[in-house]
């Protein structure tokens, strides 16, 4: 996939020679590729209708979609790995659900409190609490059972730094739209973090989502919205899902605007109904980072990520060693203020 900083070099080569030099095909935008077995008119109209709301936006973008009653499928740099920042919080939700499932239990109070934070909000503190109590093995089994071949948990406990591709994630939603309580939750996120892959749906159809935004010191802002689009209540049969991952935005808005430009063209001809809500106004858009991981590397650069299936039952920080031995009493500052002072040599007595 080609992007925008490649075309503008070929522009430039064009005017610095003095010739109409013509961009190569492989140049252009790539189209999303949408392929139908029932319905391929409507695949080839979305792909043109994905393709012109890229056309002029910067940064990468990946897709992919998918809407089993049209067997229907969109792929655009679906393979790509990102930073996941707040979207891990969905296989966080997955993996707690399915070890309650496992103990043939419902998930705990305190476990249900920290999900509808995690989601409805994006709690930071309540994500990381239910990840460490999660073994990396059991984070993997989940994205091994979902089908999801790309995704590499984050070291210890940044999450948020988890990479992931398009297609991951939307095998993951296959996985959530089969839970009721996570459909719930991600159909409860709080209106100031609801854009990304609403834009444009009509009153018919409900988007269950959830968003990720971070900018970092490579690649800018990440900015990331998965959905899941069913039937409002009284509504038509619908039932689709699309994953939308994005860096190298040069702002949170413009990334937005990028997302929602395509989610406009998905749920206009997936729906075939009028929207409800267009593009989300600038001004409703915060540029405050999700909090999933630092904004900039602090000090040395993180450890490397550990290959998948290595796991432990607590991820955490490494012990560090104490100051002073448990039990012992810290010494006071006029101890130690002693201890730094140069030695004074002793007199002799008098012979």
């Amino acid at each position: 996939m080609v992007t925008r900083p490649h075309l503008r070099t070929w522009a430039l080569l064009g005017t610095l020679l003095g010739t109409a030099t013509a961009w190569p095909a492989e140049a252009h935008s790539a189209p999303a590729l949408c392929t139908s077995t029932r319905e391929p008119t409507l695949a080839g109209r979305l792909s043109e209708d994905i393709t012109t709301a890229l056309k002029a936006r910067d940064g990468q973008v990946s897709l992919a979609l998918h809407d089993p009653a049209r067997g229907l499928r969109c792929r655009l740099g679906d393979a790509q790995l990102y930073d996941s920042a707040s979207i891990a919080k969905v296989l966080i939700m997955q993996a707690v659900l399915g070890r309650a499932e496992e103990l043939g239990r419902a998930p705990t109070a305190m476990e249900s409190r920290r999900m509808k934070a995690m989601i409805t909000r994006s709690d930071n503190t309540a994500a990381s609490d239910l990840w460490q109590g999660l073994s990396r093995a059991r984070l993997n089994r989940v994205l091994r059972e979902a089908g999801a071949r790309d995704t590499v948990l984050g070291h210890d406990r940044y999450w948020g730094l988890t990479r992931t591709s398009a297609r991951d994630q939307l095998a993951l939603l296959a996985a959530v739209s089969r839970r009721p309580q996570a459909m719930d939750l991600m159909g409860q996120v709080v209106r100031d973090q609801a854009w990304g892959v609403t834009a444009g749906a009509p009153r018919t159809v409900k988007v269950h989502l959830k968003n990720g935004w971070l900018p970092r010191a490579t690649h800018a802002w990440r900015v990331h919205s998965i959905g899941i689009a069913r039937p409002a209540p009284d509504a038509p049969p619908v039932d689709y899902r699309i994953a939308l991952l994005s860096h190298d935005n040069p702002t949170m808005r413009y990334g937005v605007r990028t997302l929602e430009g395509v989610a406009l063209a998905v749920h206009r001809r997936l729906s075939g109904a009028a929207a409800a809500r267009g593009f989300t106004p600038p001004e409703k858009i915060s540029e405050i980072p999700d909090g999933s991981a630092p904004t900039e590397p602090a000090g040395p650069s993180l450890p490397p990520l550990p290959a998948p299936g290595a796991g432990e039952d607590r991820p955490g920080p490494p012990a560090q060693e104490p100051a002073t031995p448990p039990g012992a009493v810290p010494p006071s500052r006029t101890a130690r203020a002693r201890r730094r002072a140069p030695r004074r040599p002793r007199s002799r007595p008098s012979e």
